[in-house]
């Protein structure tokens, strides 16, 4: 535990130190939330019933953009080769840095959403209930993205390839995360069903992970 915490406590001092990760998530985010309402119209009614949704998408993406260099800056200076050495498992490594990455990246997104959500004129229950979907689903997010850094972590340019191995991955969370908020505003489907099956998505990503990231930074720096 001690290891990991120190290796835990490294992540979060550098993602503070070298900053602009959840600065760019977030203005990334704030971007696409601006952007979008220009195709669809300024019909405030429309807006707030596909708000929830625009909202998920923007998270979804914005993750992305940061989670392309999670293990990427570690292979360059070579300490993705100490943490295979260390007597710290790789997969509780991962683990550390999954749990830095939500809290420097997905944490920071979750917290700005209501703010986005009040531009595109939804309503406070659907703030409240994309709040605690996000909160649900953004782990999940993080642990799925782990993977596709993973395997792309010998690759100079792997960004794009990361997000086309990801992304239908993510898809069930995203469908899962937007069919709660939905249930919470309109119904007739009660909330609990799909937040639960969300909750269980993201509590699956974070069992799995970890195994499949680190056997992939093994197998890609053999």
């Amino acid at each position: 535990m001690t290891a990991f915490n120190a290796l835990m406590a490294r992540e979060l001092r550098l993602a503070i130190r070298l900053g602009g990760g959840a600065m760019m998530a977030v203005i990334f985010f704030l971007t696409v939330v601006t952007l979008i309402p220009f195709a669809v119209g300024p019909d405030l009614n429309l807006l707030a019933r596909i708000g929830p949704a625009l909202l998920w998408i923007g998270v979804l993406l914005s993750n992305l953009l940061a989670l392309d260099r999670m293990f990427q800056a570690d292979q360059e200076d070579g300490s993705l080769d100490l943490m295979l050495m260390a007597p710290l498992p790789m997969e509780l490594s991962v683990v550390a840095k999954v749990i830095a990455s939500w809290l420097t990246t997905g944490l920071p997104l979750t917290l700005s959403a209501p703010l986005f959500g009040m531009m595109l004129n939804m309503p406070p229950e659907a703030l409240g209930a994309v709040v605690l979907t996000l909160l649900a689903g953004t782990p999940g997010l993080t642990c799925v993205g782990a993977i596709g850094a993973a395997l792309t972590v010998a690759l100079r340019r792997g960004g794009l390839l990361m997000a086309i191995l990801v992304m239908p991955l993510m898809i069930p969370i995203l469908i899962f995360g937007i069919s709660a908020t939905g249930a919470a505003i309109t119904g007739p489907t009660p909330f609990m069903t799909p937040f639960l099956v969300l909750l269980g998505l993201s509590l699956g990503a974070f069992v799995l992970a970890p195994v499949a990231a680190a056997a992939a930074i093994r197998f890609g720096l053999e």
